[in-house]
């Protein structure tokens, strides 16, 4: 008896959830330049035309990664309270995302067209709320969100003891405040 191309070992029918899973394992381990679909597929066992049928093309799978990972950082955001505080919320909780998957942020960079979906609604959502608080919006959002993505990603790098990435925390939260005052006073 032969499986069936597209189906795991298992017998299992693949499942979005799987694929998610599997490539943000790859992607940890390889970076973007190794995500691929031959490698994703072998890794699930599958032939790479079944990844096909929940994904379009890698950037749709980018995409489908990032939805993934930035869908926490929009949940019962506390759209009730002033316009600062729904910043702090989104960029706390979207650096804390970038230095949990850094690399899914250096795959969006690399894969531009993957940016859509929930990582668009995050960026619409921030904008919105500095055009109540800010003069220059578009701008203080590009400053604020490449400030995330520095602070995160250099935290990473560092990979020293808790207690230094704790502290490496605290100052980008720290200079988020101070920025936000910046902004304020602007």
């Amino acid at each position: 008896m032969t499986r069936a191309r597209g189906r795991p070992a298992q017998g299992n029918e693949l499942t979005r959830a799987d694929i998610i899973a599997a490539a943000l394992q790859v992607l940890q381990e390889s970076g973007e330049a190794g995500l691929t679909m031959r490698v994703l597929a072998s890794r699930l066992g599958v032939s790479a035309m079944a990844i096909y049928r929940h994904v379009e093309d890698k950037a749709g799978l980018i995409q489908a990664l990032s939805d993934h990972v930035y869908a926490g950082v929009l949940k019962e955001v506390p759209l009730q309270v002033n316009a600062g505080a729904v910043i702090r919320t989104l960029l706390s909780r979207y650096h804390d995302a970038v230095s949990q998957h850094p690399q899914l942020t250096l795959a969006i960079f690399a894969n531009p067209q993957a940016f859509a979906g929930v990582t668009a609604q995050l960026t619409e959502l921030l904008t919105q709320c500095l055009e109540q608080v800010a003069t220059n919006p578009l701008l203080w959002r590009d400053v604020l969100v490449d400030h995330a993505h520095g602070s995160a990603l250099s935290l990473v790098s560092s990979q020293g003891e808790q207690s230094q990435v704790q502290a490496l925390r605290l100052h980008y939260h720290q200079s988020l405040e101070l920025l936000l005052e910046c902004m304020v006073r602007a």
